[in-house]
């Protein structure tokens, strides 16, 4: 499953569909947000510790051979070893996200029947491409002959998967053809759509997901179960409705609510602007925001400043280390009035206190400051 962004809601979706159906489904999910282990799931739940140092041990000779011969494999090149190395034999599916890109990711070795590219937007331009167009052949390469192929990718990144698809010989369902949605908003209890598809229709889902861009994951990972001949009426209904993904669009906790949002580039943000002032409804609304320093920064905070938060707290993740931004240097490019609060929970408390009883605090910007928040 590739894609700029919805990799992580459409994997759970379909994950919790599979469950849903009786499946032990095996997960990768990327970044973590609390635990390492969480890199390896089983059934939505993390591998143990001791489980987790096992594996690793067990797979050391081979890396050890592998560096000798190829060069040192990368820490993610090794995690994707490992997590097959521990799923095998566990799992009845995996459902395995693409770390970056596609044509060159260590996942893409896997083939597993149905690719999944959500969407294609500008981000890891350094590795990926200049322009959409180049990041949607890097994304579009997961899909593999005789594949089922399912996107709900838009304008010029299109064209690049449907020639990919058309030059292996994989079947294409793409969001708007193959594939109708209609949904309705439900606020703070997400949203409810209907869905039709080559040979199957789906009404009135439950999508507890917030934001009007999880229906159409939702939507890709019904498509993906169907194709996969895993989805029946009641396992779509039941996993849907059960679907949880920490650390996206996540209310922690309320008196004043506070939203946790991983968006880590200018789509993710782009997301909240059509989100946030519906769910605040003309509440006190505050930010915490911390970035990592390779994103477009002045690209995030153009957009987050058209959600017209009353203040904003910069901090940074301490678990990002060095490649966090500096808040300092995100307040400078805020307009007057920024405040920087480290570490990143003193900041969710000056939020907090800043929002007052009635008020939303949203925090966003990394994955690895919504973990730490959490």
């Amino acid at each position: 499953m590739a894609g700029t962004n919805g990799k992580g809601s459409t994997a759970a979706f379909l994950a919790s569909i599979l469950e849903a159906r009786g499946l032990r489904t095996g997960t990768m999910p990327s970044p973590h947000l609390a635990s390492y282990t969480e890199r390896i799931q089983l059934g939505g739940q993390p591998v143990s510790e001791a489980e987790f140092a096992e594996a690793v041990e067990r797979l050391r000779p081979a890396l050890e051979r592998v560096a000798e011969t190829e060069g040192e494999p990368t820490e993610f090149e090794a995690l994707t070893a490992l997590a097959i190395a521990w799923l095998a034999g566990r799992a009845d599916r995996l459902v395995i996200e693409v770390g970056m890109g596609g044509r060159l990711d260590s996942t893409n070795v896997l083939d597993l029947g149905v690719a999944i590219v959500t969407n294609v937007s500008l981000d890891h331009t350094q590795y990926l491409g200049a322009t959409v167009e180049e990041i949607a052949r890097e994304k579009a390469a997961i899909i593999k002959p005789g594949n089922l192929a399912v996107t709900a990718a838009e304008r010029s990144a299109l064209p690049e998967i449907e020639r990919r698809a058309e030059m292996v010989g994989a079947r294409l369902w793409r969001l708007g053809q193959e594939l109708r949605i209609d949904w309705r908003w439900r606020g703070w209890e997400g949203s409810e759509l209907d869905l039709e598809g080559p040979g199957f229709r789906h009404r009135g889902l439950k999508a507890p997901l917030l934001g009007s861009f999880q229906p159409a994951n939702a939507a890709l990972g019904v498509a993906a179960a169907e194709g996969m001949g895993d989805a029946t009426p009641a396992a779509v209904a039941e996993g849907l409705a059960a679907t949880r993904w920490p650390g996206r669009m996540e209310v922690l906790s309320r008196d004043p609510v506070v939203l946790l949002d991983g968006g880590h580039n200018p789509a993710g943000i782009d997301h909240l602007l059509a989100d946030v002032p519906r769910l605040a409804a003309g509440a006190r609304l505050v930010l915490v925001f911390g970035a990592m320093a390779d994103k477009d920064l002045p690209a995030m905070l153009k957009r987050l400043r058209r959600l017209e938060p009353s203040a904003v707290v910069f901090t940074r993740a301490a678990s990002a280390g060095d490649r966090a931004a500096d808040p300092q240097r995100l307040a400078a490019m805020w307009d007057e009035g920024a405040r920087v609060r480290e570490p990143a929970l003193d900041a969710l408390a000056e939020a907090r206190r800043l929002a007052g009883h009635d008020g939303v605090v949203l925090a966003c910007g990394s994955l690895y400051l919504v973990g730490e928040l959490r």
